[in-house]
């Protein structure tokens, strides 16, 4: 029995190797994994030897080559295959060890060029890993580090690969090489020949989606749709994939489009806060000493919306938080950690979904972004796909300007700050009231601005807030003086929004009238 062992990524490999020769496979390798394992002492055969050709082109051709292709690709069931290879002296190959020179971190490098990109596309890797993955029912092909355990386990208990995992093992090959393709054919059809120094292009010719399926979901957005969620091959750290269910019933479709809104908007926040997400939109959000009193304040911006809504912390949720949560009904409850107490208590709600997510590295917005791998928006058209860089932009302090004769007062201003972080994860059109760190009211999704500003005022009114003295935030420009009018009042002090209406010069007036305060971003943040 031989095994070709071959990886540019020698994670557990040495192990891998030494355990199989522990059980009789004698070992077959190239370059730097046959350097490896001879200087641990392990007997291996260079493939060059294996074949009788030597490697060349600078390494280019090695394990192209009949002896190879023809061990991994015969068929162990047909007689007159057994007999070809026995014929040219072609041993079978029973393990191929193969993970692919690192094409995608290559070109996420800065300044990549097209010969490096090149260079790092790997021909007889993907070549070898077909053939096997072709051939599962002799052959076992292991692609990953973390296959190698758990394969050898069976090896080591049973003194064989089952069908099952040998087959799971082909198509996770194929699934590699397919992934491996895609990232080659995006690199190189965003540039041009012109071009083919320069940094890629935005956007490829042609772009190709890899996914990995996370989970089969009940049903989709409703009982009639089917669905699954899936993630990037390389999910960003601090991204909703990488989450750990602690407990509480299966994740739904729609707690999953939740739960990452609630998410991504905690994570806008450096101090502790809370983030309250119903139906897609924060419907309470508050900044706290401690996460419980994030969490109430949040949660006294719309009661009644918070009713089965998807909360967020951006702290570890202790004993007190938990209780106070635990008050109410809540679908999913994110956190980056729970303290025992926390846990125990939660416990009793069996059906809440606790998740836990790693927050990111200090300094990254958002969830980091994954390795190799931008960070994207997509929509579904007919047909068709709209894809986009994500909405990473932050607040360009430089930027801001004070339009109106009366400038925000310290208090206002840091008020400003936070509803405007609020409003970017807010449907369009996006109004939020905010004071003191909180959330006061909140209008979204609606196709008049006006509309959303009146909603906002009458979610405070419902929930027994004061609007007088607050702030406000509008994710784009007012088209109109109406809904400053508004706002002014129910009380509003200040205004934060784009600007860039061909109005712009009516509406400041309009505040002016008023004694508002207006700051101007010169961005928007339309979230549809």
């Amino acid at each position: 029995m031989y095994a070709l062992l071959s990886v540019s990524d020698k994670t557990g490999v040495l192990e891998l190797a030494r355990r199989l020769h522990q059980r009789g496979v004698k070992l077959l390798s190239t370059g730097g994994t046959a350097r490896l394992l001879a200087e641990a002492g392990l007997p291996v055969t260079e493939v060059a030897s294996h074949t009788g050709f030597p490697e060349m082109l600078d390494g280019r051709v090695k394990t192209l080559h009949p002896k190879v292709h023809g061990g991994l690709l015969a068929r162990r069931d047909l007689p007159e295959h057994m007999q070809a290879i026995e014929q040219h002296g072609i041993p079978p190959i029973d393990w191929l060890v193969v993970n692919l020179y690192p094409f995608e971190a290559t070109v996420a490098r800065p300044g990549c060029t097209l010969e490096q990109a090149i260079e790092n596309i790997d021909i007889g890797g993907p070549a070898m890993v077909r053939s096997a993955a072709k051939n599962w029912q002799g052959v076992s092909v292991l692609t990953d580090a973390s296959q190698y355990e758990s394969v050898l386990a069976e090896f080591e208990s049973t003194g064989q690969v089952s069908q099952a995992t040998r087959f799971a093992l082909s198509v996770a090959a194929f699934n590699r090489v397919a992934q491996y393709d895609a990232a080659i054919s995006n690199h190189l059809s965003a540039l041009s020949f012109e071009r083919r120094e320069a940094p890629p292009q935005a956007w490829p010719q042609q772009f190709n989606l890899s996914l990995v399926k996370v989970q089969d979901l009940r049903y989709g957005e409703n009982p009639h749709q089917h669905a699954a969620f899936y993630r990037d091959p390389q999910p960003a750290p601090g991204s909703l994939p990488t989450a750990r269910q602690l407990q509480g019933k299966e994740l739904s479709y729609n707690n999953i489009a939740d739960a990452d809104a609630a998410w991504e908007c905690v994570l806008a926040f450096d101090t502790c806060a809370c983030v309250i997400v119903k139906h897609a939109n924060p419907c309470g959000v508050a900044l706290g000493v401690d996460p419980e009193g994030a969490y109430r304040a949040a949660f006294a911006t719309d009661p009644t919306s918070a009713f089965g809504g998807i909360i967020a912390f951006n702290r570890e949720v202790d004993e007190a938080a938990a209780r106070a949560v635990a008050g109410q009904f809540v679908e999913v409850l994110i956190a980056p950690s729970y303290t025992a107490q926390a846990l125990q208590l939660l416990a009793a709600k069996a059906n809440v979904r606790v998740l836990a997510i790693e927050l990111p590295a200090a300094g990254a917005t958002g969830a980091a972004q994954g390795k190799g791998t931008p960070r994207l928006d997509a929509k579904r058209v007919n047909s068709g796909w709209l894809l986009q860089s994500a909405d990473e932009q932050l607040l360009d302090e430089s930027a801001l300007k004070v339009v109106t004769r009366r400038a925000p007062t310290d208090a206002e201003m840091a008020d400003l700050h936070f509803a405007w972080k609020v409003a970017k994860f807010t449907k369009s059109n996006a109004i939020v009231f905010a004071a003191g760190g909180r959330t006061i009211g909140v209008g979204a999704g609606q196709m008049s601005r006006v509309d959303s500003t009146r909603i906002a005022t009458i979610k405070a009114a419902n929930a027994g807030l004061q609007v007088a003295g607050s702030v406000v935030a509008s994710d784009a420009f007012f088209p109109f003086r109406d809904g400053v009018d508004v706002l002014a009042q129910a009380g509003a002090r200040a205004v934060i929004h784009p600007g860039g209406s061909m109005r712009d010069a009516e509406v400041i007036a309009a505040a002016d009238e008023h004694g508002l305060a207006m700051v101007l971003t010169g961005m928007r943040h339309f979230r549809h």
